[in-house]
């Protein structure tokens, strides 16, 4: 069983220094501050040669575009209802749209559109005038749009059964007035695309790409797919997979157009996202909750899980949305019910009924186990609308936002795995299943779209040469490097540590005598323990929280200060919830580095590969390359060089009030460029743009991310200042290239002035993607492609300076990526 923590190499380390002295220059008048000027990425040069060449087959299908000298025209969209309020709910708009384009078939010119679900058409060529206004009638049919007054017979509506079985008969949806307003906004060119091609990006080229995309995404609509962002999910139980709490994963695809070297092309990929398990509410519930039957429920919980889930309800077979549940159970709701008797001229008798007694007695519904349950609401607060909960089943597709849990999230993976000739065989069906050429937009468009998947040249980088201890060579072998026979690099030292079992059943004594025997064998001296913490066997079923707080309570108890190191034994199962409150405890609260381990089949491979993490995380080095070692890489070697990672994470999604999380590792100890120094800040929630490299907070004070950096390499690289700046950064879109450059790089500079106003570090930035859809593949292979692939003609960016490689062994295929 693998190890629960990922590898490390950032180090303990306490704040930096004061300034030294000797790190200003001699003084000088300040410069005046320069004008900011606007940065561009840098564009290509020219293709690499290194490597051995290698067929390779891509996802993306060739477009021809034959129709350059038309125009996109696009106008905006307005909806309204009757009284002039304009209509905020989303899902209505398609829907609206389309029957517009039923009934004004003429005054539309007979012109087909895209439209966006929100407040953008697209046409190709005019329409008969810039501003057009429309009126429109639907028959609405989910109830929370006309407060569940549908007609039916349900608790809360007046009438006897037999007269509302006359009433939708007459009359079999409530009808609502939509006013729709389509005005003119602006022209595009499609002679844009072509420029596209050629590297001459602007404005217009991206919003023609966007068009096209727009009416991908219309099509999907027009099957019934659920639509997230640009991947498109069809209502098909064999791409559903259970997950776990009544979660399921739904395969679906990505498709985007991407203007490329070699031209135009469709990116198609296998995406993945969460969905609600759809069918009776009940076992929704029970698996969600992981429930014995429909009376262990936690019901308050219900609630909130069910709020504003689409139901629908037999036998009517009709659709609605939750509002909440009833505060009795079925057998004890009343509602007024009203009823006429024969006489049409007789008065309306209202009597008190339960909901249970009116769908079992008036309604002749045979109701099994919901009598004492509550019962779901569909109508409004103050005029609800009841159904039994056996009645009501979930409707397929609702999206799942919320965050997964770890045993989800490695029931996800385990199900989305897929072997390399698998996938294509998917995505050639997904190409033949979504018939983009059947598309009336894409054909007015000039649009034809490829079947076979794009050919590219790959080359694979020869294996970089490793350095373990006492200088011995580490050989790796597809792109996996052994340990065993080795010694670390520069082995770190386990001493003032102890040991935490959270695991019902495990031989310590002989894991920590096995733990030592392994760490002298790869250099790493482990002390004896102070202490082995057993947790007592009646907190085991305890909620996490307290079972982490009773165990720091005795470890504070019993150390005489704190460890420097903890080793914890989790339960036997895997991904236990134990594990994030125990490491933020850990890190968060006190610092203290810690390895979790979950002990099932321990042996010397294992716990090598534990070393290995310990070891780093307590500063040590378990490798270097070879050329850090002599030290020979080009333009880092010779000049003071620092690299810096950043990244910045965010809340799950649901947690918009979650402060984001930036990090930023940067290198120390010049000339060696594996020793790293990490430093981390809150900021906005959901901004990705870092705003504290630099904080200014008074004219000599920074307490921006950089300035502490900065000391740290000068400090650490023999009173160096860095004249290079390496940055990789992590977790920006194409669309964000720009403010990189023009508030996280003007930071950077202005962090380094603040310092020395006459110190110029040239800087380079290198955005790392991941998410990006493009997949590789070898012909007639089996296989993954080799670990060292780069790829960097046909399907990379026209202009831009980019390349896609493949760094390690890609040891499963994974079809998840939302």
């Amino acid at each position: 069983m693998a190890e629960e923590d990922n590898i490390g190499v950032t180090e303990a380390l306490p704040p930096p220094p004061p300034i030294p002295p000797d790190f200003y220059p001699a003084k000088a008048e300040p410069e005046p501050v320069k004008k900011k000027v606007l940065r561009v990425p840098m564009a290509r040069r020219g293709l690499g040669s290194k490597g051995q060449k290698i067929p390779i087959l891509t996802n993306h299908f060739k477009v021809n575009v034959s129709n350059v000298d038309g125009h996109f025209f696009h106008y905006s969209v307005a909806l309204f209802y009757e009284d002039g309020r304009p209509v905020e709910g989303k899902g209505i708009g398609r829907k609206v749209l389309d029957r517009v384009h039923e009934t004004y078939d003429t005054e539309l010119a007979g012109k087909d559109f895209a439209y966006d679900g929100e407040k953008s058409l697209f046409t190709i060529g005019s329409l008969p005038r810039n501003k057009l206004e429309f009126t429109v009638v639907l028959e609405d049919v989910i109830s929370n749009r006309n407060n569940g007054n549908n007609g039916n017979s349900s608790p809360g509506r007046h009438g006897s059964p037999n007269e509302n079985d006359r009433k939708r008969l007459r009359r079999p949806y409530q009808s609502k007035s939509y006013k729709v307003e389509i005005s003119f906004a602006a022209k595009i060119p499609m002679q844009a695309i072509a420029n596209a091609l050629r590297g001459q990006e602007s404005e217009n080229s991206q919003e023609a790409l966007r068009v096209l995309d727009i009416i991908l995404r219309q099509h999907a609509a027009k099957q019934g797919c659920l639509l997230v962002r640009q991947s498109f999910f069809h209502n098909d139980p064999k791409n559903f997979a259970e997950v776990g709490g009544g979660v399921l994963g739904c395969r679906g695809f990505h498709s985007s157009f991407r203007t490329t070297q070699s031209g135009l092309s469709l990116n198609i990929d296998v995406s993945t996202t969460m969905i609600i398990q759809p069918g009776p509410v009940v076992d929704f519930l029970i698996a969600n909750q992981n429930a014995k039957d429909p009376f262990s429920l936690d019901w308050a919980k219900a609630k909130r899980t069910l709020k504003n889930l689409r139901v629908k309800t037999a036998p009517a077979n009709q659709e609605f949305k939750i509002t909440g549940l009833s505060e009795k159970s079925c057998r004890e709701q009343t509602f007024t019910l009203k009823q006429r008797s024969k006489n049409e001229d007789a008065e309306v008798q209202t009597s008190e009924v339960t909901v249970y007694d009116y769908f079992v007695n008036h309604r002749n519904i045979d109701l099994r186990y919901s009598a004492d349950l509550p019962c779901i609401n569909v109508g409004k607060p103050k005029r609800p609308t009841y159904f039994p909960v056996e009645l009501c089943s979930l409707v397929s597709l609702q999206r799942y936002t919320k965050a997964l849990s770890t045993f989800q999230r490695s029931s996800l993976v385990e199900k989305s795995r897929q072997k390399p000739q698998e996938r294509m065989q998917i995505l050639s069906n997904a190409l033949k299943i979504n018939n983009y050429d059947a598309e009336p937009l894409l054909r007015a468009s000039g649009v034809s779209i490829s079947s076979n998947f794009t050919q590219v040249e790959g080359r694979v980088l020869p294996t970089p040469k490793l350095k373990a201890g006492n200088g011995d060579d580490l050989f790796s072998r597809n792109g996996r490097w052994n340990f065993n026979n080795k010694r670390f690099f520069d082995p770190a030292k386990v001493e003032r540590w102890a040991v935490v079992n959270f695991s019902a059943r495990c031989d310590i004594r002989g894991l920590v005598r096995d733990l030592t025997r392994i760490g002298e064998m790869k250099g790493i001296s482990v002390e004896a323990p102070f202490e082995v913490f057993e947790e007592s066997p009646q907190l085991r079923r305890a909620p996490p929280l307290v079972r982490v707080e009773k165990m720091f309570e005795e470890i504070q108890s019993k150390l005489p200060g704190a460890p420097k190191f903890l080793l914890c034994l989790l339960p036997e199962r895997k991904n236990c919830d134990i594990y994030g409150p125990w490491k933020r405890k850990n890190l968060a609260d006190y610092g203290i580095v810690t390895q979790c381990l979950a002990p099932g089949r321990v042996n010397d491979q294992y716990l090598t590969n534990l070393l290995l993490k310990i070891n780093a995380k307590l500063g040590g080095l378990n490798s270097v390359l070879a050329v850090e070692h002599s030290p020979s890489i080009p333009m880092v070697s010779k000049v003071p060089t620092m690299i810096l990672g950043m990244d910045v994470s965010h809340g799950s999604p649901g947690q918009s009030d979650v402060p984001s999380i930036a990090a930023v590792v940067s290198s120390r100890q010049w000339p060696s460029i594996s020793r790293y120094r990490a430093s981390v800040r809150t900021q906005s929630p959901k901004v990705e743009m870092i705003d504290n490299l630099f904080k200014k907070v008074s004219d000599t004070e920074d307490d921006g991310i950089m300035r502490e950096l900065l000391l740290d390499f000068y400090v650490s690289s023999g009173k160096r200042k860095p004249e290079h700046i390496i940055i990789f950064r992590d977790g920006v879109s194409e669309s964000q290239f720009n403010q990189v450059l023009n508030i996280e790089l003007d930071q950077l500079i202005e962090a380094c002035k603040f310092l020395d106003e006459k110190w110029s570090p040239k800087f380079v930035i290198i955005v790392a993607q991941k998410n990006h859809h493009t997949k590789f593949f070898q012909a007639g292979s089996p296989d993954n492609v080799p670990p060292g692939t780069i790829i960097d003609n046909k399907v990379c960016h026209p202009r831009n300076y980019d390349f896609y490689l493949c760094a390690h062994a890609g040891m499963i295929v994974q079809s998840f990526s939302l």
